[in-house]
């Protein structure tokens, strides 16, 4: 069955399959162009990537891995958490099979398709980092998987960090029509984390315990009917087959992350959006204010010991 409007979104865990903590791919009625995989692994035991016609990136969210492909081992650095700057990322063509070690948390975003590109191991500096926005819709974007930085197939994937009180996805905006030179077809997942905000982090205020969230929005297009309006956590996915989505919006006192995958039918691998036309002004409002000051977010940013998430 086909989910209903409201049921493209999928709380944590609640995709688990086969030591993977939330597994995204074909077997969702009505999903068939992107996949994800999210797991945390202890050190002790190997999660395998079977050979096939699909292509791969692996992410770490948190912590360091070793990936065992085509009779050699790529070692990832990582990083302390997704609020910690860029990460050094794998590509895996079609085809490739491998396996995943370390202790951490890590994503393997996922495509269908027959094209085998090589192999890549790009390192953290080699990510681009941009800070997209201005004023509260300020927002810093880590363009990993973009056609300007890897020669992927089909893959279009990037991540996205919003700190709090800030606004992303927004304006909201689709890409669910191919109109060339325009608009491309794009399925979209949105991985999600959240923690508290670093200010409050750095300032020792943060408790041992806390609910941190955001929130999430869809709403229908031409395409189909979708309706998600979400509080989001970490772990939780929301997917977009079409339809307008945005925005992500970090509370206050809590910043918040989404890994985007994305991937579609049209024959030219580009991301083209449509704002909704009731919300594309807001575009205009950027010149008007300065970038948000707490943006760039590296690595020599996170204090010592602060919690993440």
């Amino acid at each position: 069955m086909t989910p209903t409007p409201n049921e493209w979104f999928h709380s944590r865990g609640s995709l688990a399959r086969d030591g993977w903590e939330s597994v995204v791919d074909g077997s969702i009625d009505g999903w068939s162009h992107t996949g994800l995989r999210v797991a945390v692994l202890d050190g002790a035991t190997a999660l395998d990537l079977p050979a096939g016609e699909v292509e791969r990136i692996v992410v770490p969210l948190g912590g360091s891995f070793d990936v065992d492909h085509e009779g050699t081992t790529t070692h990832l650095h990582g990083r302390t958490g997704v609020f910690a700057g860029p990460t050094d990322v794998l590509y895996l063509g079609s085809g490739t099979a491998a396996a995943v070690r370390g202790t951490g948390r890590v994503a393997v975003a996922e495509a269908p398709t027959a094209v085998v590109k090589p192999t890549v191991h790009l390192s953290a500096d080699q990510v681009p980092v941009e800070v997209r926005g201005a004023g509260r819709d300020t927002r810093q974007v880590h363009n990993f998987g973009t056609p300007q930085a890897l020669d992927a197939a089909a893959l279009i994937v990037c991540e996205v960090i919003t700190p709090g009180g800030n606004w992303s996805s927004h304006p909201a905006h689709k890409h669910d029509e191919h109109v060339p030179g325009h608009e491309a077809r794009l399925e979209e997942i949105y991985y999600f984390e959240a923690a508290p905000a670093r200010q409050y982090a750095d300032a020792g205020v943060v408790p041992e315990r806390t609910d941190a969230f955001g929130s999430f929005v869809t709403y229908s297009s031409a395409a189909g009917e979708i309706d998600t309006n979400a509080v989001v956590r970490t772990g939780d996915v929301a997917l977009v087959p079409y339809g307008y989505h945005g925005p992500a919006m970090a509370a206050p006192e809590y910043d918040l992350y989404y890994l985007n995958v994305m991937a579609g039918p049209d024959p030219e691998r580009v991301w083209l959006i449509s704002d909704d036309p009731d919300q594309a002004w807001l575009r205009e409002t950027w010149p008007l204010h300065d970038a948000d000051p707490r943006l760039p977010y590296t690595a020599g940013d996170v204090s010592e010991g602060a919690p993440r998430r």
